[in-house]
């Protein structure tokens, strides 16, 4: 794989981390009825209050607004790592209960993350930049 190639598909990859992280809370963590059951009882695990303000997170749309900030930072700025940032906190909260607010920001992120790489983009044999089109008399 060219470096050209594999720099443009990185950010991509760590987006699919990202969602495979997510689910792996959402899933694993926080709808475990077992871990809840855990967390539920009289002698809690410490890691019952990390689990706690995950919920919080989605309870009180705190995800959303965060993906929706940082997709707005994305149109905003003219950097990747913003794009990327708004599709990833899209992704995050998507997975974890804020549809509207992740669904938005997944596809702005991404959006903006195509056009700034396809902005970087060398000029290709059938992509000649400004060309001006001229009606035929």
């Amino acid at each position: 794989m060219s470096s050209k190639l594999m720099r443009k598909a990185l950010p991509w990859l760590w987006l699919l981390a990202v969602a495979l992280g997510a689910a792996w809370l959402r899933y694993g963590l926080i709808e475990s009825s077992a871990i809840g059951q855990q967390c539920g009882g009289g002698h809690v695990p410490a890691w019952c209050s990390w689990r706690q303000a995950l919920v919080l997170g989605f309870l009180y749309e705190a995800y959303g607004i965060a993906a929706v900030a940082a997709a707005a930072l994305a149109l905003w700025g003219q950097r990747i790592w913003l794009a990327w940032l708004a599709a990833a906190l899209g992704l995050f909260a998507l997975e974890l209960y804020c549809f509207e607010a992740g669904a938005l920001a997944l596809l702005v992120g991404s959006l903006r993350l195509l056009r700034l790489q396809a902005r970087m983009a060398p000029l290709g044999k059938y992509r000649h930049g400004q060309q001006q089109v001229h009606a035929q008399p």
